[in-house]
């Protein structure tokens, strides 16, 4: 592989579905490397059997599709990878950079205690570090033969040089005693394999470094050049998590929210270009480097994502939310499985929304009102607007619509003009009483606009229903 082509990756575990932090790791990635034309790697690490499932990896996927981020190789399991990983600890054994451990785990709790009651710092004692032959019956684990004076200094490429003395780490467990590897381990051998030359990750991850940059050394590999990533907090100042509100990147989507918006407003999270908040995926490219992510922990807050999606609603062609917005309206029961609308009258009727939705929910309960065939009514708006004073406004506005061959926006503004004149009232007098005939509520865009979006037949049948409901109550 080329040296001088940047290699980085995203590795989720699939424990879970993919975290707006993991979401975050694997957009820095992405843009470092197309960037710097390099190479972004995908790679599942599904070493932890127990928890991780075929759902969380088919959810982690759909996820990193959604948002965009493709990937040059991959993705790539590291079950399919045992043998590998095999093959290099046979190599550390071989080499007497790793031994054999045949301590029990009770042998072990036992030391733990003592050492706890003591007051001392449990880590492994070395016992079999020398040991020569095997004790019969037992499935041992394999360690890795860590330094035991000096320091580790970690490079960091955003937190600068974090030095860690090799006394607090003891000879770590590699290999299981069931044949599985750990994760310190296999995560070394899969970057050396896949040639990463930058390892972009939480800094979460900081404190296994020490122990990974051993055993590159021990493989006789280059360590990778690290960039350990700024966490993100809930508002509380603590780990974001689902006491915060929705964490995943699934949870925003159902949410309504567009993939765009939402890489925007990661990446500002420990990210900036001067003051500039909005970007376009291209500006992301050109003017990302790691240079400018900060060393703070970024705290996420849920109404700036809320606005940033605002403000990519209104910059989205009415065309492109009419497709995204479809799905909104079957799941919510707005239109039924296999309806089509009119493309060219759902663009107009967006076009109306545009300024007032801030997710895609939003403009799908908004379009409620363009689409059903009947409304219902808000009863405090009903109760207040609906009444026996709109009465005759609401008649008249019902025949003069029927009359109506025109029925256009123009032709609405006279009739609304002449009630006006004949009961000697202002707009909103009228307005506000067709406003909840027609959606229910008292919140919408302009009247003139609605009517005529709606149409002329539901304009009459709901005024039909908003004046019999005033007569019989």
């Amino acid at each position: 592989m080329e040296n001088n082509v940047p290699r980085v990756r995203f590795a989720p575990s699939p424990t879970g579905f993919l975290h707006i932090g993991g979401a975050r790791t694997a957009l820095f990635n992405w843009l470092y490397a197309r960037h710097n034309d390099g190479v972004f790697v995908f790679r599942i690490e599904d070493t932890d059997r127990t928890r991780s499932t075929d759902e969380y990896i088919a959810a982690i996927l759909d996820g990193m599709k959604w948002l965009g981020l493709d990937w040059d190789e991959g993705p790539y399991r590291q079950t399919d990878r045992m043998d590998i990983y095999k093959k290099y600890i046979r190599k550390l054994i071989d080499e007497d950079k790793a031994y054999y451990c045949y301590c029990s785990p009770g042998e072990l709790e036992q030391r733990r205690k003592e050492a706890a009651g003591t007051g001392g710092h449990m880590k492994y004692d070395g016992r079999c570090r020398e040991r020569k032959t095997p004790v019969p019956d037992v499935r041992p684990v394999v360690r890795f033969r860590m330094p035991r004076d000096g320091k580790t200094v970690v490079e960091d490429l955003i937190r600068g040089n974090v030095a860690y003395d090799n006394a607090m780490f003891d000879d770590f467990i590699i290999m299981r005693s069931d044949g599985t590897p750990t994760y310190n381990f296999v995560v070394v051998v899969d970057d050396v394999e896949m040639g990463m030359t930058h390892i972009i990750r939480g800094d979460d991850h900081l404190n296994n470094t020490p122990k990974q940059i051993h055993i590159y050394r021990a493989l006789g590999c280059n360590v990778p050049k690290f960039a350990h990533l700024p966490m993100i907090l809930g508002s509380d100042k603590t780990r974001l998590s689902k006491r915060h509100g929705a964490t995943s990147v699934q949870a925003y989507r159902e949410m309504g929210y567009l993939p765009e918006a939402l890489l925007n407003y990661l990446v500002r999270l420990g990210w900036s270009y001067g003051d500039q908040e909005v970007f376009s995926r291209d500006e992301l490219v050109e003017k990302f480097t790691l240079d400018n992510i900060g060393k703070a922990a970024a705290v996420f807050n849920p109404e700036k994502l809320l606005w940033m999606n605002g403000q990519y609603m209104k910059d989205t062609p009415s065309s492109k939310l009419g497709e995204l917005v479809m799905p909104f309206l079957v799941r919510d029961g707005i239109l039924s499985e296999g309806h089509a609308l009119d493309e060219e009258w759902l663009s107009r009727a967006i076009d109306t929304l545009k300024e007032r939705a801030k997710t895609l929910v939003d403009m799908a309960k908004s379009l409620r009102y363009y689409i059903a065939e009947e409304v219902e009514f808000d009863e405090k708006a009903r109760a207040k607007f609906l009444n026996e004073k709109s009465l005759p406004y609401l008649e008249d506005l019902r025949d003069a619509v029927s009359a109506d061959d025109d029925f256009s926006e123009r032709s609405l503004e006279e009739i609304f003009k002449a009630i006006m004149e004949k009961h000697d009232i202002k707009l909103r007098k009228i307005a506000q009483p067709v406003r909840v005939a027609m959606t229910g509520g008292t919140e919408s865009p302009g009247i003139f606009e609605i009517l005529d979006i709606i149409g002329k037949e539901k304009v009459i049948k709901r005024l039909e229903k908003a004046i019999t409901m005033i007569k019989v109550s």
